[in-house]
């Protein structure tokens, strides 16, 4: 039978069961065997990483060719405006690929926002802002790039859903099996 894990992955956690000097694993968080992550999170970015026990369900979850929405809380430096927020929403052009335009808006503060551990760099004379991102692809570090590109650095990038799925209710750290 499939079943699926949803994990809200923490900051400085790497999304394979191997560990790697320095980093924690996801074996260090689950201990059921023979589930395997569907796509990644960098070790810097936190939020929902899916497990499964199906090899052709994870193909479905991770490959673009499915489309599957993927939305991201992202606080960047600066406070972002309307221009970058066009530019993300027609789509940007990067050194080795022009990305698919992505649904994008300002958000306040997630509210219910766990710390993080440890906090993003603070500047006294530069603010922040939060932007609500939605992509079909999932490119290596694409959303970093992304806003990046529009003179507006990511500092902390959490994956709030994939598809239907999403972290409400899941704490850094913990995991519901469905």
């Amino acid at each position: 039978m499939s079943r699926l894990i949803l994990f809200n992955k923490p900051y400085g956690v790497i999304c394979q069961f191997t560990a790697e000097s320095g980093y924690k694993s996801l074996k260090d968080f689950i201990s059921l065997p023979n589930f395997y992550p569907a796509g990644r999170l960098d070790a810097d970015s936190e939020g929902l990483v899916i497990l499964t026990n199906n090899g052709q369900l994870q193909h479905q979850i991770s490959s673009p060719q499915y489309k599957l929405p993927k939305t991201y809380w992202v606080q960047v430096e600066g406070i972002a405006d309307q221009q970058a927020i066009k530019k993300l929403r027609q789509g940007i052009v990067l050194k080795d690929f022009k990305t698919k335009p992505a649904q994008v808006g300002l958000i306040s503060e997630p509210e219910n926002l766990w710390p993080r551990t440890p906090p993003i760099r603070y500047r006294k004379n530069i603010p922040t802002s939060w932007i609500e991102l939605t992509i079909t692809e999932g490119k290596n570090r694409q959303v970093r790039r992304m806003t990046a590109a529009t003179l507006f650095p990511t500092l902390r990038l959490i994956r709030y859903s994939i598809g239907e799925h999403s972290l409400a209710g899941i704490a850094p750290g913990e995991w519901r099996l469905l």
